[in-house]
């Protein structure tokens, strides 16, 4: 089977699956450039309330295919660390929340998608890691500012400096996943929790996603999104009427 990324939408679920099992999911080129635009048109489908990242089989993604990285540029003369820091740039910007689902190896380029979500569960065994110390490879600003922020730096400087795999017990412990599953009840989990989020409201999970990413000048918008939508009273009269809410708003951007 060619590499490529799969997708499903399912009651306001979007599933993005990285196929390429023969290397543990690593990322091609054609993927890493492939996935931007993907993220576009999810973004765009009102029919999508929450976007799930997984790998096919028993790997989330083991970073790069290393293939890729032998010349300088990659393909269309395009150089694949460029390409692979706009596909996480992009997952870090999609406007929903995001959830990465984690079985097995979650390295480099892998790793690096895992960190643009908002949230990652995994199942116990997955191992993380940023491996560019091994290659010689300097890992983009961006990305490095990310892991940092999600893990401290410390624990940042520990997978940058040594290129050592980390298990789930010490991504728990410091940041790098929200959730452990036993063997077998990841994926069970991750719907559940998926429809969780389906059943919120869009304007807190919007407003909120934008405030913890350091984005404040849009506080007023959020205010007045608040007071004009409705949402607030809908959810008052839910709960004082012991019904789940029915929240009306959307994004728009």
């Amino acid at each position: 089977m060619e590499p490529q990324l799969l997708h499903t939408v399912a009651d306001g679920i979007a599933t993005v699956v990285i196929s390429h099992p023969a290397k543990r999911n690593a990322m091609t080129v054609p993927m890493w450039r492939e996935l931007p635009p993907l993220l576009g048109r999810l973004a765009e489908d009102p029919a999508v309330r929450v976007l799930v990242l997984t790998g096919e089989g028993e790997a989330f993604c083991a970073g790069a295919d290393i293939s890729s990285l032998r010349a300088p540029e990659g393909e269309a003369g395009e150089d694949p660390q460029a390409l692979a820091v706009r596909a996480e740039e992009a997952l870090a910007a999609f406007p929903k929340p995001t959830l990465a689902a984690v079985r097995g190896h979650c390295v480099g380029g892998g790793c690096q998608l895992a960190a643009a979500c908002d949230l990652r569960f995994a199942e116990e065994g997955a191992l993380f890691g940023v491996p560019p110390a091994r290659l010689g490879i300097v890992y983009p600003a961006s990305s490095t500012r990310r892991l940092s922020s999600l893990v401290g730096p410390a624990t940042a400087k520990y997978l940058l400096f040594s290129a050592e795999l980390i298990g789930t017990e010490r991504a728990l412990r410091t940041g790098l996943v929200d959730e452990v599953l036993p063997a077998g009840e990841l994926a069970e989990r991750v719907v559940e929790f998926a429809r969780v989020l389906v059943s919120r409201s869009r304007l807190t999970q919007a407003a909120a996603k934008e405030f913890a990413s350091g984005r404040t000048d849009r506080a007023a918008y959020w205010a007045e999104q608040a007071r004009s939508s409705g949402e607030t009273a809908e959810g008052v009269a839910a709960f004082l009427e012991r019904r789940e809410p029915r929240f009306g708003w959307s994004f728009h951007g």
